[in-house]
This record gives structure tokens, sequence and C-alpha cells, in this order.
């Protein structure tokens, strides 16, 4: 499950939601949202892929938590502050991929309920990649792990 933390711009979220359906993934998006989640820049980045995605929303971070906790999943949070690269984390089935809004993260309270924070590493003096770019490489690779891309699944 790909969760976006109040995201901020609507075509990120909409391509993320596109990711999600493409790739079989459950969606979640803690509010407030930076935008309405009709809006048109929402639904253009979307396209008709957005009828193809499970979203849940969650009214606040509180009520995402307590169903994170309720349903046992790991919160894995992908954030900049992160010492773990994402390459070095052993991904499970079930495992929650937190990314944070893309004008600030996601707040210390929410870094620490993280069961694991990981990182995409970079050169410097580059600080991080467009959020939407970050979560298709660590949602990509959180499947190769668990087996979720088969040889002979994709055409030449």
């Amino acid at each position: 499950m790909l969760v976006l933390y109040q995201p901020d711009i609507p075509q990120n979220c909409g391509t993320m939601l596109r990711l999600c359906a493409c790739l079989g993934i459950d969606a979640a998006i803690i509010e407030p949202a930076g935008f309405p989640v009709s809006d048109r820049n929402f639904r253009r980045a979307g396209m008709d892929y957005l009828d193809h995605v499970s979203v849940t929303r969650h009214v606040s971070f509180t009520a995402f938590r307590d169903w994170q906790t309720a349903s046992g999943r790991r919160l894995v949070l992908l954030s900049t502050q992160a010492a773990l690269p994402y390459t070095e984390f052993c991904f499970q089935p079930g495992d929650i991929l937190l990314v944070g809004r893309e004008s600030a993260g996601v707040p210390e309270t929410v870094h620490a309920q993280a069961d694991a924070s990981i990182r995409i590493p970079m050169q410097p003096p580059m600080r991080s990649l467009n959020v939407a770019v970050a979560a298709a490489m660590v949602l990509g690779e959180a499947l190769r792990q668990c087996g979720r891309f088969q040889t002979g699944d994709a055409p030449p």
C-alpha cells in the first residue's frame, strides 16, 4: 500500500494514484490535502486510471495510525532524513509505504511512529526527487523483493 501524507500538489497525487492502479496497489490519502480531491488537475494527472485504484481517505494521521495499528502492518516512511538506503531494507508483504508532503515531508511526530525510515541515496548537493518519482522507485523495489514482478509479465 502507498500512503500519501497531506499531499500538496494534485498532479503528483494523481500520478501516484495512477502508479498504484498500474501496479495493482491500494492507496490511501491522509488529509487534509492541499487541494480538493475532485480538482481537475488531480483528475488530469490520474486520467481514467483513478477508476482502477482503491483509495482510502483518512481524516487525520491519528485516524490512519489507528487503522494501521489494528491491521498489524509495518509503516515504512520514505524520508530524505533517514539513514538506511531503501536498497538495503528488507520489505515484507503488507508493508505500508508512506510519503510526505512535497513542501514539508512529515512532522517529527510521524517520523517517530514509523516502524522504519528509508531514503533514496543521492549525489551531493541534491536534496530530493519529485515525490511521485521517489514513490515509484521504492514501490518497485518493494514489489520486486516480495515477488510481485515475474519474468514475462511485461511485453518486450
